[in-house]
């Protein structure tokens, strides 16, 4: 196990510099001056070749590179061009609220989706299963941005009883947790009903209901430890994927965190903030994949003992 672990941390890092190295020079083979778009059309020629010169934009790219890694080491990762303050101060900022959201919405998607899943499961084919699937399908195939409108109509503008956007109090966290999450909770319950469903038909689950067991105990303590792993696995992945991915989210709700922050950075070609933006989502993916693993190992012996 060991072994494996260090074979998949080396994975990560290559990965993570490939994702750095081809982040790198998109970003500047990419047609347009960033000089340009951050001072604004009416800018002098010189004032712009002598930004370009201080900021080492005209040097060669591979020394561009070097300069830019070995900065990133030592945690600093620039200073933002569009607004002008270091980028590890916007991004600690921005985290935070990313974060907050992220784990709220993980939960709300993993205790819907894990209780309906269950329910579903052993309840199978009755109309409570099939309204329960149903939904979760809803929630599956529902783009995020219409959730999240949906919420904002029914709850802020017709009840008033939630935020319509912003994070002024706990509260405002609620609904965009909520639209992140729908579409995780969906994937969850169709996973969990479907695997556990497969584990119930296994010779081992029919000699502990012939040793007297009731549904209840075969249920939580034969079933569920073995049907859960894939569903662990792809909840973690899952997590990852809210800590990097709820751009429409905080756009939709005016949350100041890393997608928005993101989409900043691309509309203002802000190349320090893009490459740093870009940096935390491919690492919070790696990061969810290796937790994964290592999870899979925790609840499965047999990976531990490299069966």
């Amino acid at each position: 196990m060991k072994r494996s672990l260090a074979h998949r941390l080396i994975q990560a890092l290559v990965v993570l510099t490939g994702v750095v190295l081809i982040t790198f020079v998109m970003l500047r083979i990419v047609p347009g001056n960033p000089i340009e778009t951050m001072m604004g059309e009416h800018a002098d020629g010189a004032t712009i070749q002598r930004m370009t010169a201080e900021m080492g934009l005209d040097q060669p790219l591979i020394n561009q590179f070097f300069r830019y890694i070995s900065s990133v080491v030592r945690g600093d990762f620039g200073t933002s061009y569009s607004l002008g303050r270091p980028v590890s101060e916007l991004m600690g900022n921005a985290f935070a609220n990313t974060l907050t959201l992220a784990l709220l919405a993980a939960l709300f998607a993993w205790i819907v989706g894990l209780g309906c899943g269950i329910f579903s499961a052993v309840n199978k084919n009755r109309l409570s299963d099939r309204l329960l699937m149903g939904t979760s399908l809803l929630g599956i195939s529902l783009p995020v941005f219409m959730a999240a409108m949906f919420l904002q109509y029914v709850f802020a503008y017709r009840l008033h009883w939630l935020p319509v956007s912003g994070t002024d109090s706990w509260k405002g966290f609620i609904l965009p947790a909520i639209a992140l999450g729908w579409n995780n909770a969906g994937q969850v319950a169709q996973m969990t009903r479907t695997t556990l469903l497969e584990t119930l038909q296994e010779d081992y689950i029919d000699t502990a209901r012939a040793k007297g067991q009731g549904t209840m105990g075969v249920l939580v303590f034969h079933a569920l430890r073995n049907a859960m792993l894939p569903v662990m696995t792809m909840m973690t992945i899952q997590l990852s994927g809210l800590l990097s991915g709820a751009v429409i989210t905080e756009t939709v709700f005016s949350i100041n965190g890393v997608g928005r922050l993101m989409v900043q950075a691309i509309s203002g070609r802000d190349i320090p903030l893009l490459q740093a933006t870009s940096l935390l989502a491919t690492g919070m993916v790696i990061l969810g994949s290796l937790l994964a693993d290592c999870l899979y190992a925790v609840l499965d012996p047999r990976i531990r003992r490299g069966d």
